[in-house]
C-alpha cells in the first residue's frame, strides 16, 4: 500500500532572512489563533489513508510552544489514526534548540531534525539576517545528538558573495565531522520581493557571481562522492539509507496532504490543492467555514511535465518506460534534444534511464524546460 505524507506549515519566523521568499510572518501574536485553525483543518482533512511521514516546515516550527505541540499532535492522532510513520521531521533553527525543546520534540515522536545552519561564517550569517551564530549552530547539533537524535539534516547555502571556495570547503568539512546523516545544500538565488533583491538593486549588496556558484557546486559534488555520500537529488545528500523520506514523496509523485496557509497537497494521481498564503485570511476563513483553498486537476501534459521536472532532479532520473506509458510520442518528439544533451555531456542515457550528469545539473532548469511538452 502506498503511504501518504502529512505536511504542516508553521508560517512564523522571528526575523526575515534576506534571501527567503517562503510564506511566513514575523508577527507572532496570532500564533495561538493560527494553531487553532491548523487543528480545524486537520479535522477537516481527516482520512483513513495510511500516513507514512510527518513533516513540520515553515517558517520556523521550533517556535511552537509545548501547548501548541500537544494540541497539534493530539489532533493528528485523532484524525489520522492509520499511521505507520517512517519519519517525523521538524525544521528547527539553532537558536531554538535547548534541552527543554529537545525533550518535548522527542516525547511527541519526532525522530528527525532539519536544522537551518546555512553557514559557519558569522559575517555571512549576519549578512543573511540570521539570528544564530556559528557557535550556536555547533552547540545545537551537540545538544541534539546528546539527547538521542540520530537522524539529523542540516541546511547549507553556497555561492554567496561573502563565501570563498576555501570557506565553503571548511563548512563542508565541519559538517562531515559532526556525524550528521543528511545535508541539504542550496545555491543562493535572488528571489523576487526579498531583502536581498532590494539590496542588490540599491547597490548595498554585491551581485551574485555564476562563476563562484559553479565552482562551489563542483566542490560540493566532489566532496560528496569522495566521502561515499548518496547524491540522490540536486540539492540533497545523505549517508546511505538516510534519504529524506517525506521530501522524496514530492520528487517521486507520491501523495501528501498539506495543512496550513500556503501548504500544497497532491493525491498522487491528478489532483492538486493549495491553501491561501495569508495567515489572517486563513484564520478568518477557517473560523467562518469558508473555503481557503483552490484545486487543480492536472491534464495529461501537466502530469508528464511534472514527472520530468521532479524525476530529472534525482539520481533515479527519467524512466523511459514510464514516460512512454504516459505519452508514447515523447521519445520521438524529444529525440534530437536528448541526443544533443547527450553529445554535450549533460545527460546520461542508458539502462532505460535518462539522468543528469554533474555538468547537466548546473543547467537542470534549461534541460528540463527543453524536454517538457508544450501545449
Amino acid at each position: 500500500m502506498i503511504k501518504t505524507g502529512l505536511y504542516i506549515h508553521i508560517p512564523f519566523c522571528k526575523k526575515a532572512c534576506s534571501y527567503c521568499n517562503f510564506h511566513f510572518s514575523t508577527q507572532l501574536k496570532n500564533m495561538d489563533n493560527l494553531v487553532n485553525a491548523l487543528v480545524r483543518e486537520i479535522k477537516q482533512r481527516s482520512t483513513t489513508e495510511k500516513i507514512g511521514s510527518i513533516y513540520f516546515g515553515g517558517g520556523t516550527p521550533s517556535l511552537l510552544k509545548e501547548s501548541h505541540w500537544i494540541d497539534l499532535i493530539n489532533s493528528i492522532n485523532e484524525n489520522f489514526s492509520n499511521q505507520d510513520i517512517d519519519e517525523f521531521t521538524i525544521e528547527v533553527n539553532p537558536e531554538d534548540i535547548n534541552q527543554d525543546n529537545l525533550e518535548t520534540w522527542k516525547k511527541i515522536g519526532i525522530n528527525r531534525l532539519s536544522i537551518g545552519v546555512q553557514s559557519l561564517q558569522d559575517s555571512e550569517l549576519l549578512w543573511m539576517n540570521r539570528i544564530h551564530s556559528s557557535k550556536q549552530a555547533i552547540k545545537s547539533i551537540e545538544l541534539a545528538q546528546n539527547i538521542g537524535f540520530n537522524n539529523i539534516s542540516i541546511d547549507l547555502i553556497f555561492g554567496g558573495p561573502l563565501k570563498s571556495d576555501e570557506q565553503w570547503k571548511n563548512d563542508l568539512n565541519w559538517a562531515f565531522e559532526q556525524n550528521i546523516q543528511h545535508i541539504s545544500a542550496y545555491a543562493l538565488t535572488v528571489e523576487p520581493k526579498t531583502r536581498l533583491e532590494h539590496e542588490i538593486k540599491q547597490g548595498k549588496s554585491p551581485e551574485l557571481q555564476d562563476i563562484k556558484m559553479v565552482s562551489q557546486f563542483n566542490i560540493l559534488q566532489t566532496e560528496m562522492i569522495n566521502r561515499g555520500w548518496d547524491v540522490y537529488e540536486i540539492s540533497n545528500y545523505c549517508l546511505p539509507s538516510f534519504n529524506a523520506v517525506h521530501n522524496s514523496r514530492y520528487w517521486e509523485g507520491l501523495p501528501y496532504i498539506g495543512i496550513g496557509p500556503g501548504a500544497h497537497s497532491f493525491n498522487g494521481k491528478n489532483l492538486r490543492r493549495w491553501n491561501i498564503a495569508n495567515n489572517a485570511r486563513y484564520i478568518q476563513f477557517s473560523e467562518n467555514g469558508s473555503s481557503f483553498w483552490e484545486n487543480e486537476e492536472l491534464t495529461p501534459n501537466n502530469i508528464i511535465n511534472e514527472y520530468i521536472m521532479t524525476a530529472l532532479r534525482t539520481s533515479k532520473g527519467i524512466n523511459i518506460e514510464k514516460i512512454i506509458s504516459l505519452d508514447s510520442s515523447w521519445i520521438s518528439i524529444n529525440k534530437a534534444s536528448i541526443q544533443y544533451f547527450k553529445n554535450q555531456g549533460l545527460i546520461l542515457s542508458n539502462n532505460n534511464l535518462i539522468q543528469l550528469s554533474t555538468e547537466g545539473k548546473l543547467l537542470a532548469n534549461h534541460i528540463i524546460s527543453e524536454l517538457m511538452i508544450v501545449d
